[in-house]
């Protein structure tokens, strides 16, 4: 914890919703871009389960590579399920089947899965060592648990925009207030030990957003995330922003946008950790 929030009891959730504008930066991740710690364990003919699997794309991804061995994603919103599905039919994946899921109550039975799978989970979750601890239950004997998660405090970015500062604080408290950790990556290590396994692996890499296409996709995302995603709705029911603040740091990612010289890096942590 930092500051002076607490937890709400029972308000565990995910921070950022399903708006459009988050759910478009979700869409574009990939094994390549999000897993690529993990590719190298991926054979065919195994099995995954990809926990908070959103809308599908990595989890399709997984399914291709790993064909003809199954693929079940797990979320708690049937919306992005429903999104999920609708993918996989669309892209013509037959050996991936999605469905809503609590990963503190994993719906298989001890030792089912060759590799469980868990990409930006973690940070969201007030017990994460319990999380890991039910990921490893249903995983098989010499299997693999792969988590992968951000750290919010040790992110960078140039030109120096103010607001920028405020909304990573902001971020910060919002998340711890609702049960999350939102500078998990470095934890990861730490949480699978003291989940119970021996052998860990911990690596980091990092995503750097900086030609203008990028910027627009991130910053402009983040422009609207500020406004009208869960994160805004909680920072303002929990009084920890005001509308005007929220402008102020929507405002921030487009100057960022609109900056030549622009630069942001998010750095993560990926753990591996063999049963």
């Amino acid at each position: 914890m930092s500051g002076n929030e607490q937890p709400l009891a029972g308000k565990e959730q995910y921070l950022h919703g399903h708006h459009p504008s988050v759910l478009r930066i979700h869409e574009a991740r990939t094994v390549d871009n999000s897993a690529s710690y993990l590719a190298p364990y991926l054979k065919p003919g195994m099995t995954l389960l990809d926990v908070g699997a959103g809308p599908g794309t990595i989890t399709i991804d997984f399914a291709r590579r790993l064909d003809p061995g199954h693929v079940i994603g797990i979320d708690p919103s049937q919306e992005v399920v429903d999104r999920a599905v609708a993918r996989a039919v669309t892209e013509g994946v037959t050996n991936v089947s999605f469905t809503t899921g609590n990963v503190y109550e994993l719906e298989y039975e001890d030792d089912s899965f060759d590799i469980v799978h868990a990409h930006q989970v973690l940070q969201y979750m007030a017990d994460p060592v319990k999380a890991l601890q039910e990921m490893r239950r249903v995983v098989k004997p010499g299997g693999i648990i792969a988590a992968r998660d951000v750290d919010y405090g040790g992110v960078r970015w140039y030109p120096w925009v103010p607001g920028i500062e405020v909304w990573r604080d902001l971020y910060q408290k919002v998340s711890r207030l609702y049960g999350g950790e939102p500078d998990a990556g470095p934890q990861l290590k730490d949480w699978a030990l003291r989940a119970g396994f021996e052998t860990v692996r911990c690596t980091a890499s990092i995503w750097c957003f900086s030609d203008r296409e990028d910027r627009e996709w991130w910053g402009g995302a983040w422009s609207e995330r500020a406004l009208a995603s869960t994160f805004a709705t909680q920072a303002l029911e929990s009084g920890l922003a005001t509308q005007e603040e929220l402008e102020e740091i929507s405002a921030a990612w487009l100057e960022w946008v609109d900056a030549e010289n622009g630069v942001f890096d998010m750095p993560h942590n990926e753990i591996l950790a063999w049963k």
